[in-house]
């Protein structure tokens, strides 16, 4: 059994047209939005597993994008070890998902063979795809395969015991999702399958985007997922306020760490 640690570490306030593909196409009103930036970090009593790592502060704030907390600082605080190789889970390679992989010199980097293929390929330096990335985020990515630590998967792969990470495509090339155990039931970290629940519940894809087929099966399986209660939790990319559902790690964390599944002291 696993903690599920979700680190809030920025935000940023936009518009429903900025979020929603073809929003003019709904008929709907435009409105104010909340977006939200998280990283996770999963937890046993003898294996630490990191989902994504955030955004770096300088693209990040280039983008608009509020940084709450340095990601570097969330993993102190939470007494994550930076020099121990933890299994390393790159759901995709948007800058806001990979922005401190050089953190972790020793990690195994776990990332979809499509995904890595797609960022190293020349369609990745096309301007409406290159906004996501950041190039020397994408350096660290290759330096790690360089020096063999990329592990590259297709469909999906057990990175440590009950932690299984499912390539699904659509948002980028190799688009994943994470399950992982818990004391209160199985978790699904969707990453940028699904950004918003809104999205999920009202089959409203995010505006960035490879293969729209793609990301409209992938919601489709998150789903598929909940009607089989194969999941009991999904927590979502983006959305604001999940921490408000969560019951914070430590009170001095309030609104940039919460929990579920705590391990016992």
């Amino acid at each position: 059994m696993y903690e599920v640690i979700v680190v809030r570490h920025g935000t940023r306030r936009a518009r429903r047209s900025e979020v929603f593909l073809n929003y003019a196409q709904y008929g709907e009103p435009d409105g104010d939005f909340v977006v939200d930036y998280y990283l996770w970090v999963l937890r046993s009593q003898s294996t630490t597993v990191l989902v994504d790592t955030g955004f770096a502060r300088g693209p990040a704030e280039a983008r608009g994008r509020t940084v709450l907390v340095e990601p570097a600082e969330a993993y102190r605080s939470l007494g994550v070890d930076i020099t121990r190789p933890h299994p390393l889970v790159v759901t995709h390679a948007h800058y806001d998902h990979i922005g401190n992989v050089g953190l972790f010199p020793r990690s195994p980097v776990v990332v979809s063979g499509a995904e890595i293929d797609f960022w190293t390929s020349p369609m990745a330096t096309k301007a409406l795809i290159a906004h996501f990335t950041e190039s020397d985020e994408v350096a660290a990515l290759a330096r790690a395969d360089a020096e063999g630590r990329l592990r590259r998967f297709s469909g999906s792969v057990e990175v440590a015991p009950g932690v299984v990470v499912t390539e699904v495509g659509g948002h980028t090339p190799g688009q994943s999702m994470v399950t992982v155990p818990t004391s209160e039931g199985v978790v699904l970290l969707t990453s940028d399958v699904v950004h918003f629940t809104e999205e999920l519940e009202r089959d409203m894809p995010f505006v960035a985007v490879t293969d729209l087929p793609a990301m409209y099966r992938g919601l489709q399986s998150v789903r598929d997922l909940v009607a089989a209660r194969a999941v009991d939790h999904v927590l979502t990319g983006h959305d604001a306020g999940v921490l408000d559902r969560l019951e914070p790690y430590r009170p001095d964390l309030t609104g940039i760490a919460g929990v579920i599944g705590r391990l016992p002291a």
